[in-house]
């Protein structure tokens, strides 16, 4: 799967769901403005604020840069055209979920798999409290990264659709990064970018841009008989390469 259209899907997402994370990571955002050491003016270090984000979009990459792995191996291992007829399908079926997620849908991942891993991970981050410097700062976010939510469990499958460990990475960081402008306007207290954000409108346009990118995908083959360039398309319809 070429790696564009997966990028700029995640991208979209992450502007879209930015108001909803910020909903639900209000609780964690208010632990670390306690847990974290505060300047001067008596509110917390900037620098850290901002350390936690990237940490956060880090994690994401490397989760990422994992199941892309995963997914490389199986797609060399299984190189055939029915196989890639299946993977095909798969990786419509991930556009879907985001446009799923991103009308309000919740994913089994999240209920289950994600909890579980939270479950192990919480203790850690629990141990790095108080946050007096950036490599602390950094590592919350990494594991903040990981914590149990329906849109980045969502993206992870898209990332892994690709079959490319770092197209996967790239499609993480590109949901983080459309993530970041709410939650850093949410970190230093501002609200009116986040309601933005959370406007109907907006989400039903990306969900119907991921559910194009679907429809692309499965017609892919056959849009690149009809002259389409392939160049276009969510794969490389003419030489069968991901």
């Amino acid at each position: 799967m070429t790696g564009t259209p997966t990028i700029a899907a995640a991208l979209l997402l992450g502007l879209a769901a930015s108001g909803h994370c910020v909903l639900m990571c209000g609780g964690i955002s208010g632990a670390l403005a306690l847990a974290t050491r505060r300047g001067a003016n008596g509110r917390p270090r900037p620098h850290l604020l901002v350390a936690y984000q990237f940490g956060r979009i880090g994690g994401y990459a490397l989760a990422g840069l994992a199941f892309g792995t995963l997914g490389a191996l199986l797609y060399g291992a299984l190189d055939q055209t029915r196989v890639r007829l299946v993977l095909r399908i798969l990786a419509a079926a991930a556009f879907v979920a985001a446009a799923f997620a991103l009308s309000g849908g919740h994913g089994v991942a999240e209920r289950f798999v994600g909890t579980r891993l939270w479950m192990r991970l919480a203790p850690r981050a629990r141990a790095l409290f108080p946050v007096d410097r950036a490599t602390k700062a950094l590592a919350f976010g990494l594991i903040w990264g990981w914590m149990p939510c329906g849109f980045v469990y969502t993206v992870l499958l898209l990332a892994w659709s690709s079959f490319s460990p770092w197209t996967s990475a790239a499609t993480m960081v590109a949901f983080g990064l459309g993530t970041l402008p709410s939650m850093l306007a949410a970190a230093f207290g501002g609200s009116l970018l986040p309601r933005l954000l959370q406007r109907t409108a907006l989400r039903r346009g990306v969900a119907a841009a991921l559910l194009t990118m679907a429809g692309l995908t499965l017609a892919g083959p056959w849009l690149a008989h009809l002259g389409v360039p392939v160049a276009l398309l969510p794969f490389d319809c003419a030489t069968g390469a991901h």
